[in-house]
């Protein structure tokens, strides 16, 4: 038997809403295993969505978190971005010169991208 994934970490997951879910569900794009009042995804398809997703963008990143810059500071040579993506903090660190070109302000919707080949996992 496959795994399953409730629907707010599916949603999490995948970067979209509950709402978003559910739709996909109606329009048939998706179909949610049902436990008493409780929409879950099997892992198997949530692992189908995050590949086609993937496959469909632009970039070879993968990590990809929409949010709401928070600060921009900056000094004469980098600027550090804060990004809220969720309950994720992102903090950025580039340029001045990009991130004027970005000209973000707090308040501001903003997409982070992460592509990195060491990621560091610890515990506890």
């Amino acid at each position: 038997m496959d795994d399953v994934v409730r629907i707010g970490a599916a949603a999490t997951a995948l970067g979209v809403s509950i709402d978003t879910l559910r739709r996909w569900e109606r329009d048939g794009r998706i179909a949610f295993e049902r436990r008493g009042q409780q929409r879950y995804l099997t892992s198997s398809q949530l692992a189908a969505l995050l590949r086609e997703r993937a496959a469909s963008g632009s970039t070879s990143a993968r990590n990809r978190l929409h949010g709401i810059v928070l600060a921009v500071r900056g000094d004469g040579v980098m600027a550090q971005i804060d990004l809220q993506c969720g309950p994720h903090r992102i903090v950025s660190l580039m340029s001045r010169e990009a991130a004027d070109n970005l000209d973000l302000k707090p308040g501001d919707s903003a997409t982070a991208v992460m592509k990195a080949t060491t990621v560091v996992v610890e515990r506890g």
